[in-house]
């Protein structure tokens, strides 16, 4: 079976009383009558912010601003009869309205909107990730349901991944980094542990795989701290060809309890040459990635 993968931004928006905003799928979305919170696939290159504020309005009509990163959660969904099964990365922020008027978008992703409760939203039929997200029992889709197939990537050589990083500490502040190897985009820096997620991986579950593959550490998620954006449209890696990467990475913070010296396994397939634990005051004299400078606050190289 073809696997694909996506990436979508959503937003969860509250009224005075409340209530969430929630839209129902039209007949020309991939689940037509089906209600989720207000989103959809990023663009090429695009932020998963700008994202989420660009599906709002065209969904809903509203203006609307990122207040924080709420989830990143995954999903599979089976396409027998094409034989595809796609992986949908979801990103879910907090946003708050700064205009508009409400409307559903009928031609596009949406024929009707409302604002429930989680009571009153578990009377419908919702999006498995929506009714997580909402603290309701998570029901699966009838296997019935009309569904279609998103399109498959234009491009070839224009590659949109997904990945989850660590902000990973030990119980005396010590912050564990990783050396990218010869070969790989931004050698020789050090770099949060974690990387790509496998398709049918939770975001945070990859995380503490990656962990465990480029450092020998058992770590706990403990909280998301943010989501990073790179478009680099002329990248050179191990295929030897330039390449139109876009790549959206979530960064969590990560507690290891029982540190052990960090060692790269041979599982962690050739991209980290080296895996240390650091004093918080050595961390600022590093050469570091971008990502890793946005988790330690130090300026990246």
């Amino acid at each position: 079976m073809e696997e694909r993968r996506r990436i979508g931004a959503y937003g969860v928006l509250r009224d005075e009383r409340g209530r969430v905003l929630l839209a129902r799928g039209s007949a020309g979305c991939p689940y037509p009558g089906v209600w989720q919170l207000p989103g959809g696939g990023i663009e090429h290159a695009e932020h998963p912010e700008h994202a989420v504020v660009r599906e709002f309005a065209e969904e809903t009509g509203l203006a609307v601003a990122v207040a924080a990163i709420r989830a990143a959660v995954a999903d599979v969904a089976v396409f027998r009869d094409a034989g595809v099964a796609v992986h949908t990365d979801r990103l879910v922020f907090d946003v708050e309205a700064r205009g508009g008027a409400l409307r559903p978008e009928p031609a596009g992703g949406s024929d009707e909107l409302g604002w429930f409760t989680p009571d009153e939203a578990a009377g419908l039929r919702l999006m498995p990730f929506t009714a997580e997200l909402l603290g309701i029992p998570v029901l699966p889709l009838p296997a019935d349901l009309p569904r279609a197939l998103p399109p498959a990537p234009a491009a070839v050589d224009r590659r949109q991944r997904f990945a989850a990083y660590g902000m990973v500490t030990d119980p005396v502040g010590r912050v564990l980094l990783t050396m990218i190897a010869d070969g790989y985009p931004g050698a020789g820096l050090w770099h949060l542990p974690g990387g790509g997620t496998d398709h049918g991986e939770q975001p945070a579950a990859g995380l503490l795989r990656e962990l465990v593959e480029e450092a020998g550490q058992l770590g706990r998620v403990v909280d998301l701290l943010a989501v990073d954006n790179l478009h680099n449209p002329a990248a050179l890696g191990p295929e030897g060809r330039p390449l139109d990467w876009h790549g959206v990475r979530v960064i969590y913070r990560v507690r290891v309890d029982a540190p052990t010296e960090a060692v790269v396994t041979e599982l962690a397939g050739g991209s980290t040459a080296r895996a240390a634990w650091f004093a918080s005051e050595q961390v600022s004299d590093l050469p570091m990635t971008g990502v890793a400078a946005l988790a330690t606050g130090c300026r990246g190289r």
